[in-house]
This record gives structure tokens, sequence and C-alpha cells, in this order.
């Protein structure tokens, strides 16, 4: 079983539709954000998926509004872990 709350409080995956060819980019720009432990690109339903560990929830929405904003992503989906 994975353990989804971390040391930092909050572990969250958000999945992440790109722009055809941008999937590569896109990860290794995400990889650079406060508490992104994990970054794949992946096949299927989404192109990016990336883990992140954070201390509270307000930190997750900062990381995952500027996640939002790179140039190429057409839509998220964040899950959150529960205890």
């Amino acid at each position: 079983m994975v353990n989804i709350v971390s040391e930092k409080g909050i572990v969250a995956y958000i999945l992440l539709v790109t722009e055809l060819g941008r999937e590569s980019a896109i990860a290794k720009e995400v990889k650079k954000f406060h508490g992104v432990t994990d970054c794949h690109v992946v096949y299927g339903e989404y192109d990016v998926i990336v883990r992140i560990e954070v201390g509270d929830m307000k930190v997750l929405d900062e990381v995952v509004s500027s996640i939002r904003r790179i140039p190429g992503i057409i839509r998220t989906t964040t899950l959150i872990g529960s205890p």
C-alpha cells in the first residue's frame, strides 16, 4: 500500500492533459515546482502524472494553480490522498 500522507502533510497527484508533443517539455517544467516528488510522461487518457507532497491545502492550491498556468496544459485533475 502506498503512503498517501507524508511527513510534509498532504500527498496529491495531478493528472495533466497536454497539447500534442508538449508532454516532455511540460514534465521537465513541472519538476521544478515546490513539493513535486515525481513527474512522469504516461500513455492513456492523461499525458503526465505528477506526485506532490506539501504541508497544507493552501500550499497545494498555490502549486496546482501555478502548474495550471504552464502553456500547453489543456486540463488538469487533482487527486488528494486520504489518510
